[in-house]
């Protein structure tokens, strides 16, 4: 009888094993790193990409939005994003100290409000950060991109003298300017 639990405990830690270790080597929102160089300024970006996959994206609750308006939104899936600066910069016109940062979001239908908060290293990124922790937060306008976004994106751009950190899925596109200091 003993015989036949452990079989059975066997079994099932190996099933969960197998699981947790497909969805670990290969993630349905892969993680990924954007790095950007100019002006003398490195910038990183670790964050996952989900995918559209016929979803609604973003939206009032009431239309079964995957992330609704007014709400936290860690920009992106698993882990929380993380910025990290080489320099003292101007985001979004406010200044910041070179370092790294947690990047959250929240979406709303005319404007995201950005923050960039001290709390790293969050497993998953699930649970809100303490917002006292935040060290800025900026309101930037959304628009739409050229064509819908599959997979959300963070990339990078010169545009004169400043960089745009631009956000994209769906067909929202949100451009943070950022210029060194």
């Amino acid at each position: 009888m003993l015989k036949k639990i452990l079989i059975g405990f066997g079994v099932l830690f190996l099933a969960f094993v197998a699981f947790f270790g497909y969805g670990i080597l290969f993630p349905t929102s892969p993680p990924t790193t954007t790095n950007f160089s100019a002006q003398g300024l490195d910038i990183s970006v670790n964050y996952s990409q989900p995918s559209k996959k016929g979803r609604v994206i973003f939206g009032d609750e009431s239309s079964g939005a995957l992330q609704p308006y007014g709400t936290y939104w860690r920009l992106g899936a698993n882990a929380a994003t993380e910025i990290t600066f080489s320099k003292d910069v101007n985001f979004a016109g406010q200044a910041v100290a070179a370092g790294t940062y947690r990047m959250y979001a929240v979406p709303g239908p005319t404007s995201f409000e950005i923050s960039l908060n001290s709390e790293l290293d969050v497993f998953l990124g699930v649970q809100e950060p303490d917002y006292s922790k935040d060290v800025v937060k900026v309101n930037v306008p959304v628009s739409t991109p050229s064509a819908e976004v599959e997979v959300f994106t963070i990339s990078f751009e010169e545009s004169g003298s400043e960089i745009l950190m631009n956000i994209a899925w769906d067909n929202t596109l949100v451009a943070v300017p950022i210029s060194v200091q």
